[in-house]
Formats: structure tokens, sequence, C-alpha cells
């Protein structure tokens, strides 16, 4: 399979593209345009189960007895800027100089002591004054802390990213390990439970949660492995796909002017399935249809594993052959680099091939120099193209020399003409005597050195619109099986894989000249009669 097949690219494309959303989504959980105040409960144990100095115990005012001790609980309650911005007074949107406001559910709350402040320098905050002074002087009953109930009301402090400040708070009632939760309001943030990502109590919090941890590594192995998969598939493995491919042989044939990309779909379709040995044998378009129908008449349990290519719909009545179109081929006239003309008129044309020009100075601008018609055997659907579209489907004229040209002129004022199996042998003499014109495949004629293609009626020879164009030289191209082959044999599937819209078969087609019917250009011309 070609790496650079348009499903390896969709595939592996996907597969960069759950990727970058992966990692994009993680990055957007800490976006640098996100403020966020994460909070956590760092202890949470009754009076007696802890040391507490009677310094300590004066300074909270906690107890007054051994019962009271018995009653209360301590928590430890870190507040910290983990998101990625700066947090001034201004960013708060609670009412009034609160900023935030911690509630101990089922327990009251009768003191608090700010310990284990951190400040963090931060560029976006160094010319803030008041992002660097001490959090103490913000954390103070004047400024607002001040117990309510359940609840402990926090005024605002700026905080640095990374700052964080803790608060010990005495509770009396209920029992230890109950719920605490943090609330408050911030422009373009938020505030939220976060959790240490160890055992130590002031560690750093996940950025990630466990669960889009999770989903990042799931989604990421996924579509990687899906890379994988297609990449080594289309590698050198010898899988094969059972609609595309069939263990055999097949043999192509018909036009010599189709030859060249017959060549590549073979290599093409041999690569895709190895199993499948081709082998291409152009000998002309009527020749092949006659070996097509030979081979059929004497084929046993079932049709040959022949295709052949002709120029044109197959002449004649032949009803045990299946033909359907592939493309739509232009043709061109060519002639040797001394004649200098570049556009014929159809009335020349035809002139030209009834016998009636010997010499190029009959034409306007001609050069003197006598007429060679290098032309193809009668076999060929390149010259059944010419007669059928330029000639009016007339023959060209009956005297020819069976060994080849040699660019001298015939007696009995006619002008030379010869024919010859193959399109590249057309071109060579073309290029080899200098009055010379034949006419070939448009993609085989372009850039023969020592020729030119002429232009008809001032309509150059070209794919181009070809709807609307006026060029008259070109015609279908048909592939032809002795009736229709089995489904799931090798004549099936390569003409499924030739056929196949946005495949590889219409790619080579392209890339060799001509237009596949697949195209909306060309389904007109291949729907015709």
């Amino acid at each position: 399979m070609d790496w650079f097949s348009a499903e390896n690219v969709i595939a592996v494309g996907t597969a960069l593209l759950g990727v970058a959303a992966t990692f994009g989504a993680l990055v957007y959980e800490r976006s640098p345009r996100q403020r966020h105040i994460g909070y956590r409960v760092q202890m949470d144990t009754f009076i007696r189960d802890i040391e507490i100095s009677d310094g300590q115990a004066q300074g909270l005012g906690i107890f007054n007895s051994e019962a009271q001790r018995n009653d209360r609980t301590l928590v430890l309650l870190r507040i910290e800027n983990d998101g990625s911005r700066h947090i001034g007074l201004d960013d708060y949107t609670t009412e009034g100089r609160r900023g935030l406001t911690a509630v101990f559910t089922g327990r009251t709350v009768l003191g608090c002591a700010v310990t284990g402040t951190d400040a963090v320098p931060d560029s976006e905050a160094e010319a803030d004054p008041e992002a660097r002074s001490s959090h103490e002087e913000y954390l103070t009953h004047a400024a607002g802390l001040r117990p309510d109930g359940s609840r402990l009301h926090i005024p605002r402090v700026p905080l640095n990213k990374g700052d964080h400040f803790k608060l010990l708070v005495l509770l009396s009632g209920g029992a230890e390990g109950g719920r605490v939760t943090v609330s408050g309001g911030l422009k373009e943030g938020a505030v939220s439970k976060n959790r240490s990502a160890s055992t130590s109590l002031d560690a750093k919090p996940r950025q990630f949660s466990r669960p889009a941890q999770v989903l990042a590594s799931l989604l990421t192995a996924c579509v990687v492995t899906l890379a994988a998969i297609v990449v080594a598939d289309g590698g050198e493995s010898t899988a094969e796909p059972r609609s595309l491919c069939a263990r055999g042989e097949l043999r192509l044939t018909g036009s010599t002017a189709f030859a060249p990309v017959a060549e590549a779909l073979k290599k093409a379709y041999e690569k895709e399935c190895p199993r499948t040995r081709i082998t291409v044998a152009a000998g002309g378009s009527a020749t092949g249809i006659r070996e097509l129908r030979t081979a059929g008449a004497r084929a046993t349990g079932g049709a040959p594993a022949t295709v052949v290519f002709t120029d044109g719909p197959a002449t004649g009545a032949y009803p045990q052959l299946q033909g359907r179109s592939l493309s739509v081929a232009a043709f061109a006239l060519v002639v040797n680099d001394r004649v200098g003309l570049r556009d014929l008129t159809l009335t020349q044309v035809r002139d030209l091939y009834a016998g009636r020009v010997t010499n190029w100075n009959q034409l306007p601008g001609g050069p003197d120099e006598p007429v060679t018609l290098v032309s193809r055997v009668s076999n060929s659907g390149t010259r059944d193209v010419l007669q059928r579209r330029l000639l009016g489907g007339r023959q060209e004229f009956g005297d020819y020399a069976p060994g080849g040209c040699d660019g001298e002129p015939e007696g009995g004022g006619r002008p030379e003409r010869c024919e010859l199996d193959s399109t590249a042998q057309v071109l060579e003499a073309v290029r080899s005597y200098p009055g010379a014109i034949g006419y070939s495949e448009l993609a085989a004629a372009t850039g023969v050195r020592g020729t030119h293609p002429l232009s008809l009626d001032g309509r150059a020879p070209s794919l181009v619109d070809l709807q609307h164009s006026g060029y008259r030289y070109r015609d279908v191209e048909f592939a032809y099986t002795y009736g229709p082959p089995a489904a799931d044999s090798p004549a099936a599937r390569f003409l499924e894989f030739v056929t196949a819209p946005g495949g590889r078969g219409e790619e080579i087609i392209r890339e060799k000249g001509q237009l596949p019917c697949t195209e909306p250009e060309a389904r007109r011309l291949c729907a015709g009669p």
C-alpha cells in the first residue's frame, strides 16, 4: 500500500488530531487565562489527641476545662493560589471585604489563628505593592476574619502564583473529619478543593485530576495504536483485504496508447496484492479484442483471466464481451519540428490523410518538405479514434510502405505513408523524418524531442474543460472482459481497484494524463454512445 494514500493520511491525521486534542484539553485545565484558588484540609482532630502548650491554648482562647478539650476539634486549612495568574484584591467578586467563606458543617467556629504563610515572587505582580505585602496583615479581625456560627469569613488576600496561607481553626461540637468547604467568587476563575499529590502535607496538588489523567492516557494510547496499525499495514505487510485482492494470474492487453497506464496500474495493484501476478502485453485494441473472444470461446468453467483496454468502444457485434468506461483520453497530431506549423484546420487534416497534400508548402506557411504520413496499423484503437473523430469515418488512403517509412515521397502524386505497430514507433519515426506527421495519445506525445503537437482549428490539445473546449480528437478508454467476471476473480478485483472513486487507481489514471470517468467533467462523455 502506498504510504501516502488517502486512507493512511486521514488515519494518521486523525491520530495526531486526537493527541493534540487531548493535550489541548489538559493544558486548558490550567490555561493562563484562568485564576484558581484551591483548598485542602491538612489536619482535622480532637484536641485531646494532640499536645498543646498553655501559650498556644491561650492564644487561641480555646478551652477552660478538660471537658471542653474533649469536645473540641482543630482543623488546619490550607488555601493556595494554584492557578496560572496573580490574584489581587479586586479579583474577588464577593460582596464587601469578604473574599472567601469556609463552612464546617455540623460544627461551630470558636476561634482562628493564621499560620504557615508563604509568598512567592511573581513577575506579573512585581509592580503591585499589595502582592508583596505579608498575608498576615490581611488576615485580621479588623480586616474581616471572623467566625459566624459554622462559617468562617475570610477577607480578601492578594496571592501571587504559588502563594498560600494556613488557618488553624478551633471548632466545637460534631466529630473530627466532618465536611469542610470553601467558597467564593473570582474574576475569570474559580475556587475548588484540591488534593495533595503525596503524603506530605505541603506537597503541590495534582495539576490534573485522576479521571483526566486516565482519560488522557487511554485516548493517547488508542490514537497512537491506530496510527501504528495503519502505517504498519502500509509497509511490507502481505495482508490482503478481501474486497481488493485475489490470488491468481491476470493478463492485460489491448491499446498501446493505454499501455503506460496499464503498467502503472499493474505495479500498484501487485504492491497491494502480492499474490496476484499480472502480465501486460499491449498489441493494439482490435488485436486484444480478437484475443479475448478466442480465449473466451475456448475457456471452460468461467471467463478467461484477461482484461482488454481499447481506445474507444470496441467496433463490431460482440455480445459476449462486457465493457466499462475508465477514462477520457486526449489524442494529438504530432509533426516533426522542421514542419514549423502549429495549427491545422479539420479540412487540411482530411486532405493530408486522403493523400491530396504531398508537400507542406501546399499549406499556408508550410515549408518545402515532402509529407510523410506515419500511421498505425489497421487494428489500432488510436487509428480508429482518428478516423472516427477527425476523418469523418473515412479510412486513410490505401497505399503504404509495409516495411516502414524512409522519408522519401512515393510516386504517382501520393505522399509516403507507412503503418507501424505501436505509439512509441510512430513517435520515433516522426522525430526521424523532417516532413513527418503522426498521431498518438496526448500524454505520450508531450515532450518528445524534435516533435510538437498541433492544435486543431485553433483549439490546443488538452483535457481541460473538455465539455466546452471543442477539441475534437479525444475519446473514452474502455476495459473489456469476456462476460462478467466472477466476483472473487483477479479480473473483477483488479477492475474494482481501477474504478474505485478516490482510490489509487483513479490517482494513477490522472497522473498519466487522462481524466477518470468518476470526475464530474468526464461523466457525460463517459456515459455517451
